[in-house]
């Protein structure tokens, strides 16, 4: 009887020491309270329980939602702003005695920068210039981050929400402003419009004879579009002798 007694206990300790890791996890190993070097796995492991103890630490990509935050920009706008985070851990050791729980510390890591970040920043920077943003918030959590052997790979900026009086105030100064380019655009297109004219004036000044041929031509397009309308073409000559007799007259 003692001799299967001894059996089941040596069984039951074989089982609790024996441990299958994943290929995408591994094991910190604490012996009498000290790591080991290396961790282990994956594939078979085997932890001389209670003299070792095992930490299991996952190597896969950690998507982390950072929840929305109250900041106030640089010119005294409140919003709200939320963010993703994309990290991994690089060193299992070092993220499991350097800090007690790595994914809350990186989560509250993120949310103090978040706010500190675009708290120096203007409204309209943080809506126009996302990709800096970005990539700022990213260098700073990963080099905050990597004394506990994680590497930060991305942060991207969700979403900006901002009050329904401040959608309304920028709506309008958006179509001011549009409204200022289209008046810019046709006052541009007037001043070439009147530059033209004003130089084929000078042109037909050089050359009289090219203002009758623009006036025949102006009455080929009109008989052309209006069939029913008739006209009696006046020479311009005759023009001319009435402004004779006008100016003697004066």
């Amino acid at each position: 009887m003692g001799p299967m007694i001894v059996l089941a206990i040596v069984a039951v300790w074989l089982l609790n020491s024996i441990k299958i890791v994943n290929e995408y996890e591994r094991v910190v190993v604490f012996r009498l309270g000290r790591v080991l070097p290396q961790p282990k796995g994956p594939g078979f492991v085997f932890i001389f329980v209670p003299i070792d103890r095992g930490v299991v630490v996952s190597l896969r990509l950690i998507t982390l939602d950072v929840p929305p935050q109250d900041i106030i920009t640089k010119d005294n706008i409140s919003a709200k702003v939320n963010a993703v985070v994309y990290f991994r851990v690089m060193d299992p050791t070092r993220s499991i005695i350097e800090v007690q729980n790595f994914q809350y510390a990186t989560s509250q890591m993120a949310q103090t920068t978040l706010r500190s970040v675009l708290g120096e920043m203007e409204l309209d920077d943080l809506l126009a210039e996302r990709e800096k943003i970005n990539e700022k918030l990213q260098t700073i959590l990963d080099k905050q981050t990597d004394p506990w052997g994680i590497k930060v790979s991305n942060v991207e900026v969700k979403h900006v929400d901002i009050s329904d009086d401040l959608r309304r105030a920028m709506a309008r100064q958006a179509e001011a402003e549009r409204e200022r380019r289209a008046k810019i655009i046709a006052a541009e297109g007037e001043f070439q419009a009147a530059e033209k004219i004003c130089a084929a004036a000078d042109k037909m000044a050089q050359s009289p004879i090219s203002l009758q041929l623009r006036y025949l031509q102006t009455l080929v397009e009109i008989g052309s579009e209006n069939n029913t309308t008739t006209l009696f073409p006046i020479p311009i000559d005759l023009l001319d002798a009435f402004k004779g007799k006008v100016k003697k007259v004066e």
